[in-house]
């Protein structure tokens, strides 16, 4: 009987343990950094495989060359996006680390508001910290979607060709690359839809799969800024609280030490009637 009540007493505690444990999980910080790396992911490994593709296609059907390496040509961009993807890969798995422990103190702050737990100033600068750098990369990110839109809105035209080249016969149509920037003026470098190259590139797995890549980049991009934004609500209104929470306990100090001068008041008048009688 004795071992039934101690085993129902330990369940009862593992139960209790694990609902502290579970209450006291940031779950809006925690949507918000599932976003953010399924966001970066996304857009960091289908824009590196995007940009491979661009420099097959570009090579393959439009004959484009490598420039020495001390000159800026399209794949010395496309070299410089892939080093830029690597680098935004590691910042923001780190910076989602780090908004994911200031979800958890700041919990802590709230869940123990009223225990020995004191917010200090440090605290509330680094969430006002943290307030602010979130705001300037939900900037850079909407700037990366609006760029990001850029190949998607080019390989759209070039798929839209291939499929009005293909439903109706006779149609001459001509890709010039320095429409879009990519060579210099002096190079001619055009694609015709009469051409054999031109079928081919339709036919080929290289542009659909690259178009629907960069598609996928700009999802990634649209759900970083999305992951941005709940940041940003997430740490408003825990700077909220915890300054809330800071002002509460100046006024809990206050009235604390209030009540002490007054029963220190009226022990010494108590003292001093008790010796008059005496």
């Amino acid at each position: 009987m004795e071992e039934n009540m101690e085993e129902g007493q330990t369940q009862k505690g593992c139960f209790e343990c694990c609902i502290k444990c579970l209450g006291g999980i940031p779950y809006a910080s925690l949507i918000a950094t599932i976003l953010l790396y399924a966001g970066v992911a996304l857009f960091c490994g289908c824009g590196h495989e995007a940009l491979s593709g661009t420099v097959t296609i570009l090579q393959s059907y439009f004959e484009v060359v490598r420039g020495p390496l001390d000159t800026l040509d399209v794949f010395t961009m496309i070299d410089i996006f892939k080093y830029v993807i690597y680098g935004v890969a590691a910042a923001f798995f780190v910076y989602g680390i780090l908004l994911m422990v200031e979800g958890f103190f700041t919990t802590g702050a709230i869940r123990d508001l009223y225990g020995d737990f004191k917010i200090t100033t440090c605290g509330r600068c680094v969430s006002a910290w943290f307030i602010m750098l979130t705001y300037i990369f939900m900037l850079a990110w909407l700037g990366v979607t609006a760029f990001t839109s850029l190949p998607v809105f080019m390989y759209f035209n070039i798929w839209n060709m291939c499929q009005n080249t293909t439903a109706i016969e006779g149609v001459k149509m001509c890709l010039d690359l320095r429409q879009f920037g990519v060579v210099t003026i002096s190079e001619e470098k055009k694609l015709c839809t009469e051409t054999e190259k031109f079928l081919k590139m339709c036919d080929s797995n290289e542009l659909d799969l690259t178009f629907h890549l960069f598609v996928c980049a700009l999802a990634g991009a649209g759900a970083a800024v999305i992951a941005m934004v709940h940041y940003l609500m997430v740490l408003s209104a825990n700077w909220a609280y915890v300054k809330d929470a800071c002002r509460m306990q100046k006024y809990e100090d206050i009235k604390s030490k209030e009540e002490q001068e007054l029963h220190d008041i009226h022990s010494t008048r108590s003292k001093e009637r008790l010796n008059a009688y005496t």
